[in-house]
């Protein structure tokens, strides 16, 4: 399926709804420089489009307790279809397993997990060994500061140049 056509208004409301999924019918009309009415009617538009696909408050997980973020490579011990349909499944329960991404390059996934804490990070990590979904290899990176990670995607960047 070819993606919609953008326009710049599309652009903008995208970049406003990200950075304030709260925003007005108003302020967000105000912003793009259209209307309430068209400029509501474009924001169905792309919700139905599944562009947008939702509106989603960011936690300060450290305000609210201490917390251990680790980034985990993970390669498997076999490649076939069936394996990676098994690791999927299980990663895709587990709560504190935020983000998965299947890559390229030498390892199979690279996960974020949040944990209470290192020692509950092991825990999880010996019960995803025990539960035999096909880990062969898996190295632990612990994040030790944050130095950026944006929520707000450069949509308009990341299009293709016009010609």
């Amino acid at each position: 399926m070819a993606a919609p056509k953008l326009d710049q208004i599309d652009l903008k409301i995208l970049d406003a709804v990200q950075r304030d999924g709260r925003i007005t019918k108003l302020a967000l009309a105000d912003k793009v420089g259209l209307s309430p009415t068209p400029c509501w009617m474009r924001l169905r538009k792309l919700e139905k489009a599944g562009i947008v696909a939702g509106y989603h408050a960011k936690v300060a997980m450290r305000a609210v307790a201490p917390v251990a973020t680790v980034l985990m490579e993970v390669t498997l011990a076999s490649h076939r279809q069936a394996d990676f349909d098994r690791f999927e499944r299980v990663i895709r329960d587990v709560p504190e397993i935020v983000a998965c991404w299947s890559v390229g390059g030498g390892v199979d996934y690279l996960l974020k997990v949040m944990a209470r804490d290192i020692d509950a990070y092991q825990r999880l990590v010996d019960v995803l060994l025990e539960r035999e979904i096909g880990i062969d290899r898996y190295f632990t990176y612990i994040v030790t500061k944050t130095v950026k990670e944006e929520m707000t995607l450069p949509v308009a960047d990341l299009l293709p140049a016009s010609s």
